[in-house]
């Protein structure tokens, strides 16, 4: 009995494994149809499959655009901060340039000064109730500064020292409200015509040349320089150009309108003529001697 029952799960085993080989070789012949439990099996499959990549997918998808959002954010963030270091940048750039321009316009005035001693200096401060008036560099006696010195920028004459200390100076304008603060200039055209540069129109932002004989011809666009005749200036130094001439309230003189050459709104870099003209000694203007002699 033991045998037969032996010899019986041999032969399912063999048969088994010949059904297992049938439906092995069955499954990989070409076939134009699926079998039914085939079919059954592969939806089950696609449609389980379907069920739990869809979720999947759009979880996944989820995260993927978190992600993309957070990079975006700081690729903004960034980008913000390099604008607004670019604005800076532009910003710097356009003030380094004007400097560069207006020191490469001092140094070509320090050319025609080379008869004197030209000093490069720089406005420190500014009263805003005397804008028009003073101005405070930083240059003093130290730097060998003396009252009265002649004060230029690239532009054209602006100033005198007013006073000196050790390590600044104070310059008062050419359009400091001031009845002494005059300067004789000369009207160049065909003839020199000589004047005092005395006064300024607020309104108009014009210097005025009085004391022009009334027969002078002056025109519109001659230049106005400095004569060196009053003892402080040095001569040549350019003041500005003729915008009007009218008479004067009496009617016996002209008064010239002149446009200066120099902003006295807007002064960084100047220079001071470290050289003062001598004043004229009374004997230079006699034959020397002595009254009465």
């Amino acid at each position: 009995m033991p045998q037969f029952f032996l010899n019986k799960r041999l032969i399912i085993l063999l048969v088994s494994i010949i059904v297992l080989v049938a439906l092995i070789g069955f499954s990989l012949r070409e076939r134009s149809k699926l079998s039914w439990p085939e079919q059954f099996v592969k939806d089950t499959t696609g449609w389980v499959q379907s069920l739990v990549s869809k979720p999947s997918n759009y979880i996944a998808g989820f995260f993927e655009n978190l992600q993309d959002l957070q990079n975006t954010y700081n690729e903004n963030k960034e980008l913000k901060s390099r604008l607004d270091n670019l604005v800076s940048l532009e910003s710097q750039v356009q003030a380094l340039k004007k400097d560069n321009e207006e020191l490469r316009a001092v140094l070509d005035e320090e050319k025609t000064l080379r008869d004197f001693e030209p000093l490069p200096a720089t406005v420190i401060g500014r009263n805003p109730d005397r804008w028009h008036e003073m101005i405070i560099i930083d240059k003093g006696s130290l730097n060998g500064l003396k009252k009265n010195m002649a004060v230029v920028t690239a532009n054209g004459l602006i100033g005198k020292v007013k006073s000196v200390n050790k390590f600044s100076s104070t310059v008062q304008l050419l359009s400091a409200t001031d009845p002494k603060n005059r300067i004789s200039a000369i009207v160049q055209g065909k003839t020199k015509v000589y004047g005092l540069v005395e006064g300024y129109d607020k309104e108009k932002k014009l210097l005025m040349v009085k004391a022009i004989p009334a027969g002078a011809e002056i025109e519109k666009g001659q230049t106005v320089i400095t004569s060196g005749l009053g003892g402080i200036f040095p001569e040549g130094l350019l003041i500005g150009k003729v915008v009007e001439v009218k008479p004067d309230q009496y009617g016996l003189n002209l008064t010239a309108l002149i446009k200066p050459g120099a902003d006295f709104y807007d002064i960084k870099n100047v220079m001071v003529t470290k050289k003062i003209m001598r004043d004229p000694d009374i004997t230079d203007l006699t034959d020397g001697k002595e009254e009465g002699s």
